[in-house]
């Protein structure tokens, strides 16, 4: 069973894999499988079958220990051309070898110390229930000394182990969002936090909250693209430490908002950051072209830790912080004249997608309706898109469906937005927009015992066609593609391109007097010059796509 789990761990997943990373997972999966193995095995005899004796034993030893020597030595070999197949289709370049030795070394020393820590839990188990056994019949004995034992070592790993670690990152994280670079002043204009005109501090800023500040384009780089008159965009961004609490911050971005003249544009956009506060510069920078710069975005940070470890530790506080800020922004554009407030937008990538499309509640909604959404690479707890999913038209896929007819949501990838024939857009339009290859979107528990439809169905152009599902393996596989799900190129995992933004923003705001030939000048623009999701690093600038992205 070890080395079945350990094969499987060879073969495909999502994204391509480094050694390190490779050898930790097939270590894990070497372990995993042999303790389920073990389990199986006890749960035999348990059933009173005995154990097989003889040359029918030795026989199946042997047979099934060559068979899978032959096995594991077939999918080393095999590692690099199922690497390279990932590689080929995010445009990377091929590596030459899958460094076979370094991997199954890596593998072998993690499998043993995790067998070993096993079995140091099952001696900790019976030595706690020899006593037990004295007063309690030998089952009870032994299921309560299970029970303490394994509450002993969850209260070290959690207690000591676990939180240590927590801690750890948390000082690294926070010393990084509170990082200055030289170079990073406050805006000299009055139309962003931080600026003259503001209520907020600058230095209660992190870095990722000044960078969106200060990187997006001005009043005159929009003109000089578009040739026509533009205005200078207001960004609006409380820091995390700009307020003790969700709401305070809520309440201070709003302030802000109102003193730099935010509900007096013609487009308002509420932004919920990733778990670092970070706004993708591909989303939020093609907007301000479409609109000329007649727009205002406002965000407010939650955390400063990364999506992925802020999703498997503190999942609400997304939420949390999407629903005050919505309120509070909400609650104040509610109380304008219909006829002379801008037109409302949520927007949220990652975590944020989670947060923000929780936050906008169903009967304010419908009471007085904002105008959109868009949201990219929801991650897998979402629960308003898994339902949206779950629920979409019979025969569409799972990586690009189309839910009912079309009129407020639509999904889309690389290739453009899937359109239900004969839809028309509705007064309110929802856009998410998903990669097949996304780890944090199509991860979930239920892979360990079930085949996903997004494996079952015709795969996205961008997943290898050697990815097969394999029970608890798969679960493992794509669990350890979350961590890295940023690490391929722009267009690719989790890293959204901006061209797919540009697309996306059009079929949702809808921008005025804006032509197919301004989609492919600003198409044109970005291509050379696309963000890379790194949410750790900032934005970097890389790879060209074509522009061409038409509606399926």
């Amino acid at each position: 069973m070890g080395l079945l789990f350990l094969c499987g761990s060879l073969t495909p997943s999502l994204l391509p894999r480094i050694p390190a990373v490779q050898g930790t997972l097939s270590g894990v999966s070497l372990a995993v499988g042999y303790g389920l193995g073990k389990a199986l095995h006890w749960a035999w005899l348990v059933m009173g079958f005995s154990n097989l004796s003889g040359w029918v034993r030795q026989a199946l030893t042997w047979g099934l220990t060559l068979g899978l020597a032959g096995l594991t030595i077939f999918t080393f070999h095999r590692s690099t051309i199922w690497q390279n197949s990932i590689r080929q289709r995010m445009e990377m370049p091929d590596v030459e070898s899958g460094y076979s030795l370094l991997v199954a070394a890596i593998a072998l020393g993690l499998a043993l110390v995790l067998i070993l820590v096993a079995r140091g839990v099952i001696w900790l188990m019976l030595v706690t229930s020899r006593p037990l056994n004295w007063v309690l019949p030998r089952p009870t004995a032994i299921g309560l000394g299970a029970v303490i034992a394994v509450m002993l070592v969850a209260g070290l790993v959690n207690g000591f182990i676990v939180q240590t670690a927590l801690r750890a990152a948390d000082e690294v994280f926070a010393t990084l969002d509170l990082a200055i670079e030289d170079d990073i002043a406050a805006p000299p204009h009055a139309f962003a936090s931080g600026g003259p005109a503001s209520v907020i501090d600058w230095d209660d800023i992190g870095t990722k909250g000044k960078a969106f500040l200060i990187d997006g384009p001005s009043q005159a780089e929009i003109s000089a693209l578009t040739g026509r008159p533009a205005m200078e965009p207001i960004r609006v961004y409380a820091g995390y430490r700009s307020g003790e609490t969700f709401e305070e911050r809520a309440a201070l971005a709003l302030r802000d908002l109102i003193a730099l003249g935010g509900f007096e544009r013609s487009v308002l956009i509420v932004a919920t950051p990733t778990g670092t506060g970070w706004l993708d510069p591909a989303a939020v920078q093609p907007i301000a072209y479409l609109h000329g710069g007649d727009l205002a975005i406002v965000a407010a940070q939650y955390a400063y830790v990364p999506s992925w470890m802020s999703i498997m530790v503190e999942p609400d506080r997304s939420r949390l912080a999407a629903q005050a800020l919505f309120d509070a922004v909400y609650g104040h554009w509610t109380s304008l004249p219909e006829d002379n407030r801008p037109a409302f937008y949520l927007f949220g990538v990652s975590l944020g997608a989670l947060g923000s499309e929780a936050s906008a509640d169903l009967i304010s909604i419908f009471a007085d309706p904002i105008d959109g959404a868009f949201w990219s690479g929801p991650p897998f707890a979402s629960y308003v898109w898994a339902s949206v999913v779950a629920r979409r038209n019979p025969g569409t896929p799972a990586r690009l469906p189309e839910f009912r007819d079309g009129s407020v949501v639509r999904f889309m990838n690389q290739d453009g937005i899937a359109t239900p024939a004969g839809a028309e857009w509705g007064p309110m339009r929802v856009i998410y927009l998903q990669y097949a290859s996304d780890p944090m979107v199509f991860f979930s528990p239920s892979l360990a015992v079930r085949r996903p439809d997004w494996l079952s169905e015709e795969r996205g152009r961008d997943v290898s066609p050697f990815f097969n599902w394999y029970p608890f393996v798969t679960f493992l596989q794509v669990g350890f593609d979350v961590p890295m799900a940023t690490s391929p190129p722009s267009g690719y995992g989790h890293t959204y391109d901006a061209l797919d933004y540009i697309e996306g923003w059009i079929a949702v705001t809808q921008p005025a007097d804006w032509s197919a030939g301004d989609t492919e000048k600003l198409k044109a623009f970005f291509a050379g010059f696309t963000a890379s999701a790194s949410q750790s690093n900032g934005a970097t600038w890389s790879r060209q796509r074509s522009s061409s992205s038409p509606e399926l």
